[in-house]
């Protein structure tokens, strides 16, 4: 049985308190309800419900994870402009 791999993604959700949370998944889906159950980032726990306001296909994991590193040194309103683009 040959394994399907989904294509990584970059994604920023925005938490009820209104911040922002930056992350990368191979199952957007799955890590959003990881997210939503509290049992997703150390960061989301007791912050939700979220809104995905931003998500970036990238090719591999490591071109993710460089994107992410990118999107999280930008500052609030920077990452708002990207998400408005």
């Amino acid at each position: 049985m040959q394994k399907y791999f989904m294509d990584w993604v970059v994604y920023i959700l925005e938490c009820a308190d209104k911040t922002l949370y930056t992350g990368i998944t191979n199952d957007f889906d799955k890590r959003l309800e990881a997210h939503m159950a509290g049992t997703g980032a150390k960061y989301t726990r007791n912050r939700g419900p979220f809104l995905c306001l931003y998500k970036e296909s990238c090719k591999n994991r490591s071109e993710a994870s460089k994107r992410e590193l990118q999107i999280k040194a930008l500052s609030r309103d920077e990452k708002l402009a990207l998400i408005t683009q």
